[in-house]
């Protein structure tokens, strides 16, 4: 069977900063070196580990993991809060790297980013290969000698994350046409990027077990049978090299969510950051230039249950004020006799935002102009420095969370840090 790979030569490069957060800090800091550590937004007996050096890594400790299971397996596990600034430090001095090869570098999150070498000089001169050593070196001279990352080189984006993946940490390696059978042969179906447990089941219940079989698989029946719609031809072309993936995603909700500091049923030790989630949720929205018409506030209670409520609005909403009423709405309706230890956020059916210039005479926009000057003074001169009293209470009891899996909240939070 003729597989029609692409027979391109690969001009798709993927950075991958391994272990970021905790191989930053152990750079910062030479004692944590070679040490099972990690770091959390903020330590408390609830607050799960958002990166895990390779150290602990090896001992079975996961990103996602609560602090004191991780402590149970490891007890002489060392963990620090998350600090935006240092992390912040280490991803411009990537981008700049990056940008010093290809204007096309895209940042997938705030630890990997592609280059497209596609039309440049440098993929004329020169193979990847040396290109991607030397990014490798210039972080170590421009950061420290504890950088590490994973280069990946590929036809399309899918194979050069696929590559950045398959010797890690500090590797270097190339799928393209030669090798790419030869790869696929050596892994399973979950260790494809974007295939998960219930997408194995599927292609399994299909009768596709093995990544050669989802190779081999007829696009028609990928389609149809397996993913009933245009993402089974989409993973026909991808798995062979070809790009399907270059494409924005739309934004389809934003929220926030935090672990309290200690459970409790008391109005005001909730509220306060209640309030503060909504406000910075509001912030989100018109951050990415959207309104909202759906909104969901979700508990994680002591009992151990998830308590949620959601509600659908005729009209649209931005402000940090509507926000913050349509949520206190729901969370009133919630069990008052069950302790609380995680809220959070969400709104949903999100559309292109449609305010334009604000009139001070519209007596109905009043809320709109607050909002809007409120925004500029935080801009100007710091994230809130004009903000309700509950949200001043709100703030020293939630940490703004670093942003995974984009880069778009990434300077939203350096206002705060």
């Amino acid at each position: 069977m003729h597989l029609k790979l692409n027979p391109d030569e690969p001009q798709i490069m993927h950075i991958d900063l391994n272990s970021a957060f905790a191989t930053t800090e152990q750079q910062a800091r030479p004692s944590l070196r070679g040490k099972p550590m990690g770091v959390t937004n903020r330590i408390s007996k609830h607050c799960c580990i958002i990166a895990a050096s390779y150290e602990a890594k090896a001992l079975g400790i996961k990103v996602g993991m609560r602090f004191s299971e991780a402590q149970l397996i490891c007890p002489e596990f060392i963990v620090l809060e998350s600090d935006p600034p240092k992390y912040n430090f280490v991803y411009q001095k990537l981008v700049k790297i990056m940008k010093a090869y290809s204007p096309k570098v895209e940042m997938k999150s705030i630890d990997e980013g592609i280059i497209d070498f596609r039309g440049t000089r440098e993929v004329n001169s020169r193979s990847l290969q040396e290109i991607g050593y030397e990014i490798k070196q210039r972080l170590k001279d421009e950061v420290g000698c504890w950088m590490k990352i994973n280069v990946g080189i590929g036809p399309n984006r899918f194979l050069a994350k696929q590559a950045a993946g398959w010797h890690k940490p500090n590797g270097l390696d190339t799928l393209d046409k030669t090798n790419l059978i030869n790869y696929y042969k050596g892994i399973e179906l979950t260790d494809l990027s974007g295939i998960a447990l219930h997408y194995q089941a599927r292609l399994n219940a299909a009768g596709i077990f093995t990544v050669l079989d989802f190779l081999k698989a007829n696009p028609d029946f990928l389609h149809r049978q397996v993913f009933h719609g245009v993402v089974g031809r989409q993973w026909h072309q991808r798995l062979r090299g070809y790009e399907v993936d270059d494409t924005p995603t739309k934004l389809g909700q934003v929220g926030r969510q935090w672990v309290l500091g200690k459970s409790s049923r008391d109005d005001s030790y909730i509220l306060p950051a209640f309030q503060y989630l909504c406000q910075t949720t509001g912030q989100k929205l018109r951050f990415n230039n959207v309104d909202a018409r759906g909104i969901m506030v979700g508990l994680h209670l002591q009992s151990g249950e998830y308590w949620f409520k959601r509600k659908m609005h005729g009209s649209s909403f931005y402000t940090d004020q509507e926000v913050y009423r349509r949520a206190l709405y729901l969370i009133n309706q919630r069990p008052k006799s069950e302790a609380v230890i995680q809220i959070s956020i969400t709104c949903y059916e999100l559309s292109p935002s449609s305010r334009s210039q604000i009139s001070l005479l519209d007596s109905t926009n009043r809320a709109e102009w607050l909002t809007q000057a409120v925004d500029e003074v935080n801009d100007k001169y710091g994230n809130f420095v004009i903000c309700t009293a509950n949200s001043i209470a709100g703030k020293s009891l939630v940490k703004q969370k670093i942003p995974f899996g984009s880069t778009r909240y990434f300077e939203l939070l350096l206002k705060e840090a």
